[in-house]
């Protein structure tokens, strides 16, 4: 009867896990004040946080940002308002939808 249960348990989150992410997309932004490793840490400290953000790369060379986020949660002008909160100033270059495995 537990195993029953456990298996039914694990279905229903995978199945919520799916549903909640069903829109994802993924920008890449311009970041030019990201100039060092201590820019790219405060990126990294702080945008993760920001409502609907499934992941987060930097390229600290390239100074760019690309973050996939759930688009039924949250959008590029709000992602764009979170640099803003700390002083950075972030420029779409590109903005698709990830297509799902």
């Amino acid at each position: 009867m537990k195993r029953i249960l456990l298996l039914a348990f694990i279905s229903v989150f995978f199945c919520a896990v799916q549903v909640s992410a069903k829109d994802l997309r993924k920008v890449v932004f311009k970041v030019v004040q990201m100039e060092c490793a201590n820019c790219e840490g405060k990126v990294k400290k702080n945008i993760p946080f920001e409502k609907g953000v499934k992941r987060l790369d930097t390229d600290l060379k390239r100074r760019t940002v690309t973050i996939t986020y759930d688009a039924d949660k949250t959008n590029v002008e709000e992602l764009k308002k979170g640099f803003a909160k700390f002083n950075y100033d972030a420029k779409v270059i590109s903005d698709e939808k990830v297509e799902k495995k």
